[in-house]
């Protein structure tokens, strides 16, 4: 990255924690022993902690993810809403998608999942009100890639949820343009098992981890070009250093007197 993308990306990170900073308030509780054991300011900042990461997706992931993609495809946008309008067939499809891998009579394979909705763009249409996409690309070409962001370690009873909705999103901007190229995937902005391989094996039933899911460097750098993961960790480092004080101050308030 360039050191005025780079400036570029710490200024969005510091807006966020910023923002963070200035609308939260920890919802701590009356804790009288813990407090005294380890102190209220570390008690807020536990709840403050959870909270963010909580929120990590969508309030610094997506909006430093849009930062770096702006500057290599031609179309990038965050909470975008690819369309609203899917085909009857195209829902029987994912139905039936979703219950011969349920069944594991049949493995996750998504460019044949694609070419089936794409196949299958036939019929009554239905009006939906589809979840907005975390973060939409289109390059020059017009292929597009639609990211859902989240956290590594997934709520398993959302697998499935999940899964539908990718399917949903490839279905719809099929609905309104099959010519185009589509990919719809999660992202997973970091590794928690690292340096081990990601592995969570409850997924692997449901999803296409070639096609479906991509991870740490394999995000950021397909975002912003080779080295982006590990330049996007030194940016958080900077912001941390820079930022520690009024981090700190901000803290300091919750001190038990």
């Amino acid at each position: 990255m360039t050191s005025e993308m780079c400036k570029r990306i710490e200024k969005t990170i510091a807006n966020c924690l910023r923002n963070k900073l200035n609308n939260y308030t920890p919802k701590i509780k009356e804790m009288p022993f813990h407090y005294r054991l380890i102190g209220k300011d570390r008690m807020a900042l536990f709840s403050f902690i959870h909270s963010l990461n909580i929120s990590f997706g969508i309030s610094i992931f997506g909006p430093v993810a849009l930062t770096i993609a702006s500057e290599r495809f031609a179309k990038a946008a965050a909470q975008y809403v690819v369309g609203n309008v899917i085909f009857d067939q195209n829902r029987q499809v994912i139905t039936e998608i979703l219950d011969l891998l349920r069944s594991s009579k049949s493995k996750p394979n998504k460019p044949n999942e694609i070419e089936l909705l794409r196949k299958s763009l036939v019929g009554d249409v239905q009006i939906v009100k589809a979840t907005k996409v975390d973060l939409y690309l289109e390059n020059k070409d017009g292929e597009r890639w639609l990211f859902g962001i989240k956290l590594p370690k997934l709520n398993e009873g959302n697998f499935l949820g999940f899964k539908r909705t990718l399917l949903e999103w490839a279905a719809i901007a099929l609905s309104s343009d099959d010519k185009r190229e589509v990919h719809s995937l999660i992202a997973f902005p970091y590794n928690p098992y690292a340096p081990k391989p990601y592995e969570r094996w409850t997924m692997k039933g449901l999803f296409d981890f070639k096609h479906e899911i991509m991870i740490a460097e394999e995000f950021w750098d397909f975002l912003g070009g080779e080295g982006t993961y590990e330049e996007l960790l030194n940016c958080f480092a900077r912001v941390g250093d820079d930022m520690r004080g009024e981090i700190d101050e901000y803290f300091k308030r919750f001190i038990l007197r």
